[in-house]
Order: structure tokens, then sequence, then C-alpha cells
């Protein structure tokens, strides 16, 4: 071992990793807890909010087959930090078409980027 070997060892614990598991906010929260924690759920509101789209842009099998190709590529993961950022990406689709929807409602902006 060298000395700077020696000295991070003795500064970090053994068990604690380097970096935060979760560095990246959540946004499973913005749901409602039903569906943030049951992919099950998850799925099935993304279909709903496919056939929707495809609906009004008379593409609809392409929609839900982009949202069914991209649950069934995943299906088999293990990886609870990937599970995760999987299941945020789908709440970001969600929250954003909920977004889309409600400023096409009211004909305003709902948020701003500066």
């Amino acid at each position: 071992m060298t000395a700077a070997s020696l000295r991070l060892s003795e500064i970090l614990p053994e068990n604690k990793p380097l970096v935060s598991e979760r560095t990246m906010p959540t946004l499973q929260g913005s749901l409602p807890p039903e569906l943030a924690n049951n992919v099950v759920r998850l799925y099935r509101e993304c279909l709903r909010r496919a056939t929707f789209i495809g609906k009004q842009q008379h593409n609809t099998e392409l929609v839900v087959g982009m949202v069914r190709q991209q649950f069934k590529k995943h299906m088999n993961e293990t990886d609870p930090e990937k599970i995760h950022k999987l299941k945020d990406d789908a709440a970001r689709g969600l929250i954003n078409h909920m977004l889309f929807e409600s400023e096409k409602l009211t004909g305003r902006k709902v948020s701003q980027r500066s």
C-alpha cells in the first residue's frame, strides 16, 4: 500500500461510497405514490398517455409501441439505482405531458425557464 492509499483509508469509512447514492433529485415525488412506487401502474399510465397522444397525432400504434419497447427493454433490470433512474425518466415524460396539456387548455405557460 502507498502512503496516499493509507491516508485515504483512514479518512473514509469502509462501507461509505465516495459519491452519494443519489446525486440527482428524484421526480417520482411529483407523482402520486401509487404510481411512483408501482412499475405496473406507471407502465399503464404511460400507455394511457401514449394512446391519448397517438389518437391526436394519428399514430397511436407507433407511440404505444415506443412505450412498450422501452419498458420491455428494461423489464429484467435488477440494479435498484438504474430502476430508480428509469422510473424517473417515465415520471418526467408523464409530467411533461401533463404540463403540455395544461398549457394547451389554459393558453398560458405553466413554468418558464430563465
